[in-house]
């Protein structure tokens, strides 16, 4: 489906919009991004039941896994990484992106010398995993407090409570079919 139709259903996700702590005007697209424009990674984590993994830090901020690219990292790296400190899961399979921010940054420097700039892309993945521990929380990161898998529109609700974007990013994969909703739950 084309990126007019899911703006009619997602208007202010596909909306333009500046992001003040980035300094960068963004707008979504569900066309694939250039891999090396990607500079960060948020996952739509699948377990095995159909839960949707969501995490809370000790800020209060709900969110989606995932973070900034390290030097020289695939995306596959990135996720799993990502998915480990933030969640303590397994990735069971690569990402398989679906959806990106088109970032133009008015910074005159990237956030972090290796990321691409002032051209950039924050992509959004749906891959499976499993629960296997507890996040790893680097100290460069966030400080985890909470991670939970929740059926996926409850998921987006808990989400909605602190980030209306990653909600709607989890809505966009529920409705785009990437995340089965089990009706049982």
């Amino acid at each position: 489906m084309p990126d007019e139709c899911w703006a009619a259903r997602f208007p202010e996700l596909f909306a333009e919009q500046y992001v003040d702590y980035a300094g960068a005007t963004v707008r979504l697209t569900t066309a694939p991004p250039r891999d090396e424009l990607v500079n960060r990674l948020h996952l739509v984590a699948v377990t095995p039941d159909g839960s949707v993994v969501v995490c809370r830090s000790v800020e209060g901020w709900r969110f989606l896994p995932g973070g900034t690219r390290e030097p020289e990292e695939t995306i596959d790296q990135l996720a799993r990484r990502e998915l480990l400190e933030e969640a303590g899961a397994t990735a069971l399979g690569s990402p398989a992106l679906f959806a990106s921010f088109r970032v133009r940054s008015t910074r005159p420097e990237p956030y972090r010398p290796h990321l691409a700039h002032p051209d950039a892309v924050w992509a959004y993945g749906v891959v499976p995993v499993e629960l296997t521990g507890e996040p790893s929380c680097p100290p460069d990161g966030e400080e985890i407090v909470e991670v939970t898998a929740l059926p996926p529109d409850p998921a987006a609700d808990w989400l909605a409570g602190h980030d209306r974007t990653h909600a709607d990013v989890l809505r966009l994969a529920i409705a785009m079919d990437l995340v089965a909703v089990d009706v049982s739950r």
